[in-house]
Parts: structure tokens; sequence; C-alpha cells
């Protein structure tokens, strides 16, 4: 493993049990194995490695997400994949999604850069854009609609991990939330 993957793998640990605050850049040195002028000759500040960390794993969640939408169905089956896949993703990624929500909590949020903002939500951007052209959504505001999706999942997400509950449960609760949402956002009955 290269330097610069110890040094995130190394955060990714520490934030996850010490928060943003309680992590200072010599604690990820150490845990990594690096000297602290490693750490700041790959990550000019700690911001900037918060900021790689998060990109990385959005990128990595995404990436795993865009192979599970088939194009030929439809929307609300597009959706129901990347709902559970997320979820599924998000019980064995348990660490990278909480980060995920740490960071979207956090101030660091704002230093995402536009692109990768545009990159990290074009999926969904554009499974929500056609449900909004198509008059299948109700008229809110595309924004507010992503914002409920993002609460609901994670609040699915730690009802599961609180709760232990066999995978024929968890799919169950899947499957049963994502109807709630689905009937939630939508103008059918």
């Amino acid at each position: 493993m290269d330097k610069e993957k110890e040094i995130l793998a190394a955060a990714l640990k520490l934030f996850v049990e010490f928060g943003f605050h309680g992590t200072p850049t010599s604690k990820i040195a150490k845990e990594a194995g690096v000297a602290n002028g490693t750490l700041f000759h790959y990550f000019k500040t700690k911001e900037d490695l918060i900021v790689a960390l998060y990109n990385g794993i959005k990128d990595r969640l995404n990436a795993f997400l865009l192979t599970q939408v088939n194009d030929e169905e439809t929307l609300e089956m597009k959706m129901k994949a990347i709902y559970a896949k997320s979820l599924e993703w998000a019980l064995i990624h348990r660490d990278e999604f909480y980060f995920i929500q740490q960071f979207n909590f956090s101030p660091h949020v704002a230093k995402v850069s536009p692109e990768d903002k545009e990159r990290q939500t074009r999926l969904s951007t554009c499974l929500l854009s056609e449900g909004m052209d198509s008059h299948l959504f109700k008229s809110l505001p595309l924004n507010l609609i992503a914002m409920l999706l993002g609460s609901h999942l994670y609040g699915v997400h730690q009802y599961l991990v609180s709760n232990d509950l066999p995978d024929s449960k968890q799919k169950e609760v899947i499957d049963e939330t994502f109807v709630l949402l689905w009937e939630m956002l939508t103008n059918t009955k």
C-alpha cells in the first residue's frame, strides 16, 4: 500500500473514532506509520485530507451504484435499486458511510468543489430530474427531494445497524421503507 493510501486509511479510522477535532494530523501520521511531514507532502492541510478522503469514498460508492442501475427499468425500479444497494453498501462499509454522514454535517462540506459535487450527485440528479420532468414526483424543489432521500437513507441505516436483524429481515425493512419513500415523493397512489 502506498503512503497516501495508508494516510487515508489511518485518517478514516481515526476520524470515525475520534471525530475531526479530536484527530490531530500527528495522530494520523503515527497511525499511518509516516512522518508528519510526509502527511503534509500529500495533503497541504488537514482539511485537504478530510475533503480528499470524502471525495475518494463518494467516488467509490458512486462507481458501485452506477453498476447497479439498469437503464431498461422503470424509474421506480432504478431508484429502488440505488436505495437498496446504497443501504447494502453502507452496512458493509460502515466506517466509510459513517464518515460520509459526519462530513455532510460538518463545515468541510463547503470545501467540496462544484465539479466534485456535480460528479458525486450526477446519478441521483439524473434520476430525480427524470421524476420531476415526467411529473411523477410531487412539485417540490429538487434539492428538497434529494435531502428527504438522504435523510430517509440515513435513518433506515441507523435502524438497521442498531438492531441485530437477519439478512432476510434487513431486506424486508429495506423493501418496505422504499415503498414508504416512494409513496411520499410521488403523485401516484
